[in-house]
């Protein structure tokens, strides 16, 4: 996973945790656009996402100790990001409606159909101001647990480890969550790749 920080980190931290605000104001400016990506492909919203940020910045500097240096401080400070931009989902869900679960296919058809990738045709991933609307309202649809997959490994490139670790789950689990994102998305967008190669075939 990407470090932003380029000092020391041990030194930077020390600072951090005596309280210097020039330290603490550092911190905040390295961290918060990453971060603050991270929570808008989550929520969808800015001003949920300033909150998430808000709250996880809070979060990380009350349990600053707790950080024991097993993993780079981006690691730590991502994750906390991660599961706070997460619980806000939930509850704006939960003030909503119900989740409902997508149906998927069976296994071995997803498996199958994975081998059609829209990504072959170049042409494809140009994508236009409607082509975005229509991804954006389908990851929206989106379960939580597979959403974070999707936004984790496609939208911010972590590997499937890194995934896997950041959400607590097996490498296993983000693999078929990634897949079935993926699937689901795909169908989504199969109507609107159908209609622009109708378009493109009329004389």
């Amino acid at each position: 996973m990407h470090q932003i920080i380029r000092m020391d980190e041990k030194k930077f931290l020390a600072a951090v945790r005596r309280g210097d605000e020039r330290a603490v104001q550092k911190l905040v400016d390295l961290y918060s656009p990453r971060l603050y990506n991270l929570a808008l492909r989550i929520l969808r919203h800015p001003q949920d996402a300033e909150d998430a940020l808000q709250e996880t910045f809070i979060t990380a500097l009350g349990k600053l100790d707790q950080f024991d240096g097993r993993a780079s401080f981006f690691t730590w400070i991502y994750r906390i990001a991660v599961n706070t931009s997460l619980m806000a989902l939930r509850k704006r869900r939960s003030r909503h409606r119900k989740e409902e679960p997508l149906m998927w296919p069976g296994f071995d058809e997803i498996q199958s159909r994975e081998l059609i990738d829209w990504t072959a045709d170049p042409g494809r991933t140009l994508l236009t101001t409607e082509m975005r609307q229509i991804m954006d309202e389908a990851i929206e649809k989106l379960p939580a647990k597979y959403r974070m997959v999707f936004v984790l490994r496609d939208l911010e490139e972590l590997t499937t480890e890194e995934t896997a670790k950041t959400l607590g789950v097996t490498t296993a689990n983000v693999k078929i969550r990634l897949m079935r994102a993926r699937l689901f998305l795909r169908e989504a967008l199969a109507k609107y790749f159908h209609e622009h190669d109708d378009t493109k075939a009329q004389p």
